[in-house]
């Protein structure tokens, strides 16, 4: 006897093949949770201080990449600070983002979270926060793009036992790979501030207006002492470091000369302007007194000095606006490559590595040690470059951005995995 044949309805057959066609069309697994399961929910520790916008930046970039390449998830942000008006900047461009400081919610928090995911910083900035994650839940973590400049037998425990470990420059990862880190995935990982999105169109509009920048007519520069003196924002209240002081105004003509000469260059052989502006709150006065009092009677005209501090929806804004930036500071040249913007970086001994990541995205040629006279020498050149230059600047500047958007894919692959969710193709 015949086994009789299954009726599959003309209606199921033709919503099982459109769902089969839009889930290949769209580049993803066709495993995925059921709609009715409940939302995954990831605890992002970040945010370590806001009174310097690259440091601001960390926490809207991985949430924007966690937007996009986990929707199926919630996300709590446990901060260190989001005062002065970071708070109400993240939850306008996040609306539904939950920040938690109080006891009882970072216990709520913990107990509901299901991956514990540190952000970017300058090294293992919430270790202490991530040991107590992994000792009072014994749920998967893992650490995003950070800096790691040392090591103790409790950190690299800590960092063995994470899911993944990803460091935003290579000198980082070879350092924790000598000191016989064990993590399963142990790669680079760009710093999360590649991912910011943050824009704050009218203010940027109003200032460029104001002071007679035309859009793509302009360079951004920002320059810095050797160690950010802290001492002199009233908020950190900390007391003067006679040490640091005294090498950074033994040093800053040294550092500040190669900026002013770019300047100068880009003024007399260019049509375009130059912005001093600011990453963090103490660069307003060594933009204006190592940079802008210091140019020449005939190049001022041309150059705008920004006096006041901003936060980096405003400052995003600006970049997008600008032909491209240079200077001495790191976050600043991040999100401006990720938003398609060339920018160079010019570093120092006393910075941590962070510098090197533009060699490991493809950048290496807009890295100058400022300690070598060689490179320093070479700098304003390179800087001109942006401006004259223009076709190979943007392909290069779109090559290392390409490069950025893998690595955050698969990176955001690994936060899907420690969240039992289908890894996007």
């Amino acid at each position: 006897m015949s086994k009789p044949k299954s009726r599959v309805s003309r209606r199921t057959f033709l919503q099982a093949g459109a769902a089969g066609t839009a889930a290949i069309a769209g580049g993803a697994s066709l495993l995925r949770a059921a709609p009715d399961a409940p939302r995954k929910k990831v605890l992002l520790r970040s945010s370590w201080q806001t009174v310097n916008i690259g440091d601001i930046a960390h926490t809207p970039g991985v949430l924007r990449l966690l937007e996009e390449h986990v929707p199926e998830a919630d996300v709590a942000l446990w901060p260190s600070s989001v005062d002065n008006g970071v708070r109400e900047m993240l939850l306008a461009r996040f609306p539904k983002l939950q920040i938690v400081k109080a006891e009882g919610e970072v216990k709520r928090a913990l107990a509901e979270s299901d991956f514990f995911l540190h952000g970017s910083g300058p090294s293992v900035v919430g270790a202490k926060e991530m040991a107590r994650w992994a000792r009072e839940t014994k749920k998967p973590y893992g650490v995003y793009g950070v800096t790691i400049g040392g090591s103790s037998p409790e950190l690299n425990e800590l960092l063995t036992g994470a899911n993944f470990v990803y460091c935003r420059d290579s000198k980082s990862l070879e350092l924790i790979k000598k000191e016989g880190v064990k993590s399963p995935i142990m790669e680079f990982g760009p710093d999360g501030a590649f991912a910011t999105d943050l824009r704050n169109d009218a203010a940027a509009d109003a200032f460029l207006t104001s002071n007679d920048l035309e859009r793509g007519k302009f360079l951004c520069v920002i320059p810095r002492y050797r160690y950010t003196p802290y001492w002199l924002i009233p908020s950190k209240k900390r007391a003067l470091d006679e040490k640091k002081h005294a090498r950074n105004m033994a040093m800053r003509e040294h550092d500040c000369a190669p900026l002013r000469a770019a300047i100068e260059k880009v003024v007399r052989e260019t049509d375009h302007k130059v912005l001093i502006c600011p990453e963090d709150q103490t660069q307003m006065a060594i933009g204006r007194e190592m940079l802008y009092d210091k140019l020449p009677a005939d190049v001022k005209p041309r150059v705008v000095w920004r006096e006041n501090y901003w936060l980096t929806d405003e400052a995003l804004s600006t970049y997008v606006r600008s032909a491209g930036m240079f200077g001495l500071e790191m976050h600043t040249p991040i999100m401006c490559i990720g938003n398609g913007v060339p920018a160079i970086v010019g570093r120092f001994a006393e910075q941590t590595t962070k510098g090197f990541m533009w060699q490991d995205i493809g950048l290496g040629d807009w890295l100058f040690d400022m300690d070598q006279a060689e490179q320093a020498a070479k700098y304003p050149a390179t800087v001109l470059s942006l401006v004259k230059d223009r076709e190979q600047t943007m392909a290069m500047t779109k090559k290392a951005g390409d490069f950025v958007k893998q690595r955050q894919r698969a990176t955001m692959n690994e936060v899907r995995r420690g969240l039992g969710l289908a890894v996007n193709i």
